[in-house]
């Protein structure tokens, strides 16, 4: 009887364990709703904002919006950079299940080049934002566009959208001063802001565009809108439209640039035309040019194959980066230097030999003039362009106070304000060469300098801006190509300053130099005698520079050498010579008679005083036409 009594079960017992196990799970439940309770709290009470903020930033997205590219007008008003409509096959590479499909499908309806198709696959790599179009063919004829529209229903992602994009009218006389836009590449990301230029079609490369490309870029647009989990835009939330680029007015005056590069018929050479009173290019002119429409949309490689493998270089921009021996244009700037230093004098005579010899026994170095010129002063070798005694003068003066003058007009430096890629040129020294030939500086090198020749070299606009100052009697002006920027005048920021004054121990030197220089054409023995006739007075300086050096008793016959290694023909002028309204640099490279560019300095000044072209250059006359 005991026995089975113990084995009766304890209800009371279990029933207690059951309420203790009861009570431990409810408050285990408690403390766990009373934690889930404090993190909702703590999220979405105390860290609301940031989790909102998170929210929106999966949800919301900033689009930008490139803005429309600020025009670019000549002095008169005649727009030289515009923006033009086009439309564009883009596709949106998120929309297409197979990119093999796609170029089957549309190899059936238009032509698209490898060189596209390579293009458009490149930049499959680069960084976008979700959805958005990456241009394929851009500038779609009409044919093309009507047959792509008629099939676009069956062309997932392919779509013809409108755009602007950048034209320059009037071609090849205009690309080296104007320069061109391209397609934005990865290095070109790493000098802008990424976010502002997302979007943006191409981007400022060289000439007037490169150097302005913030400011006729403008200020990019911001749209707010909302995407889907996949990143493609479902809504536009907000919007701030973008800021146009600003126009930029230029000293340039589009009939003179255009008549200067026709001018230079078959010759490749450079055209410089400089307002004395300003400092402001006129002309920048590089002869051959190229058609920089086509590099705005991407060059295709036959077309930049054969641009770069032309003889003629048209690429290279001979006004800022041409390097040329002045020859005897440099004759003015070293009589200055001579008078300046006490080595020369209007009065002092000279008896101009066809030779001049350092030591008697010495090497002969030959005058043009192989008779000689007789007794003459330093007019007389300005009108006559005397070598013999300019290799004197620089024989006396020796290196140092030659480069020391010349330096003062801008010589063997960067002087342009707005515009990038000038070549410094070559103004030796005695340093110089001591640091690149490990030799010392010898009288014979300073003769060869005193006619601009030897180790010296110097561009275009090197020689145009120098030019320029000594018409205005030594207020020298760093040469400048915008006039207005948006409404305002342009301001530079070089270090430099806008200008300055180059003062002679004797101010009268100027006012002479200038009549010797007007007596080069007035004179019946100038070297630019074929001038005279005109209503104004012109001031000009004839030279000749050697592409290759002669032996001491050798003579130049041009008719037995290659064209390539005739002389090169410049001249340097401005007009009116008592009160200058333009100054000229003309090269013409293998020209050989320094005809050719005085001829075409004449041609200019007529045009430009007078406003008298040939009527075929009307159609560059503008609406604004302000001197």
């Amino acid at each position: 009887m005991s026995r089975r009594h113990q084995n009766f079960r304890n209800y009371r017992q279990e029933q207690r364990l059951t309420q203790h196990r009861l009570i431990a799970a409810a408050v285990f439940v408690l403390v766990l709703v009373i934690i889930l309770m404090a993190r909702l709290f703590y999220l979405q009470v105390i860290e609301h904002d940031l989790y909102q903020t998170k929210a929106d930033d999966n949800r919301v997205m900033l689009v930008t919006e490139p803005p429309p590219r600020g025009l670019i007008y000549d002095r008169n008003g005649v727009i030289l950079a515009d923006n033009r409509p086009i439309h564009s096959l883009t596709v949106t590479p998120e929309r297409i299940d197979s990119l093999p499909q796609l170029k089957t499908a549309l190899s059936d309806i238009i032509e698209i080049s490898d060189d596209e198709w390579e293009d458009f696959e490149d930049r499959l790599k680069e960084y976008r934002r979700p959805y958005q179009s990456l241009t394929l063919k851009p500038q779609l004829t009409d044919e093309e566009w009507a047959r792509v529209s008629v099939d676009l229903y069956r062309l997932d992602g392919v779509q013809v959208e409108a755009q602007l994009t950048r034209y320059y009218p009037y071609g090849e006389a205009f690309a080296h001063a104007i320069g061109y836009v391209g397609r934005i590449t990865s290095k070109d990301l790493e000098t802008v802001d990424r976010q502002a230029y997302q979007g943006a079609l191409f981007i400022g490369k060289t000439g007037i565009e490169g150097y302005y490309e913030k400011t006729l870029f403008g200020e990019a647009g911001l749209s707010k809108v909302e995407v889907n989990a996949r990143g493609r835009i479902m809504s536009e939330l907000d919007r701030q439209n973008p800021t146009p680029g600003k126009d930029l007015h230029l000293y340039l005056d589009a009939r003179l640039q255009q008549y200067a590069y026709d001018l230079l018929g078959d010759y490749t050479g450079s055209v410089v035309a400089i307002d004395p009173t300003t400092g402001g290019i006129l002309a920048l002119v590089s002869k051959p040019g190229y058609d920089p429409n086509l590099f705005v949309r991407g060059i295709s490689v036959a077309n930049y194959s054969a641009l770069r493998q032309s003889k003629k270089l048209p690429l290279f921009n001979r006004a800022l980066r041409g390097g040329y021996p002045p020859a005897s244009t440099i004759k003015p700037f070293m009589a200055l230097a001579g008078l300046e230093y006490g080595f020369a004098s209007w009065t002092e005579r000279y008896f101009a030999k066809g030779y001049y010899q350092i030591n008697p026994d010495g090497r002969r170095y030959r005058d043009w003039k192989r008779t000689g010129h007789g007794w003459i002063d330093l007019e007389r070798s300005i009108i006559e362009s005397v070598d013999t005694y300019y290799y004197q003068l620089a024989n006396k003066m020796g290196i140092t106070p030659i480069h020391n003058f010349l330096t003062r007009f801008g010589f063997g430096q960067s002087n342009l304000l707005d515009l990038n890629g000038e070549s410094n040129g070559l103004l030796p020294s005695n340093e110089w060469k001591k640091a690149k030939y490990k030799e010392p500086w010898y009288p014979g090198d300073s003769v060869n300098v005193g006619i601009g020749q030897g180790f010296m070299v110097a561009t275009p606009v090197q020689i145009a801006s120098a030019t320029s100052a000594l018409a205005s009697k030594g207020h020298y002006f760093y040469p400048r190509m915008a006039r207005t920027i948006g409404e305002q005048a342009a301001t530079f920021e070089n270090g430099l300053g806008d200008e300055h004054d180059i003062v002679l121990k004797d101010q009268r030197n100027w006012g002479r130099m200038i009549d010797a220089m007007r007596k080069v054409v007035t004179d019946s023995h100038g070297t630019a005698r074929r001038l005279q006739g005109t209503e104004y007075d012109i001031a000009g300086k004839t030279g000749t520079g050697q592409v290759f050096s002669l032996q001491e008793d050798q003579e130049y016959d041009a008719d037995a050498l290659e064209k390539r290694l005739h002389d090169h023909a410049l001249f340097i002028g401005f007009a009116p010579a008592k009160n200058p309204k333009i100054s000229v640099f003309a090269i013409f490279e293998n020209g050989g008679s320094s005809s050719k560019p005085a001829d075409l300095t004449k041609a200019l000044f007529d045009a430009y005083l007078y406003n008298d072209y040939p009527e075929r250059y009307d159609y560059l006359k503008g609406n604004n036409n302000v001197r």
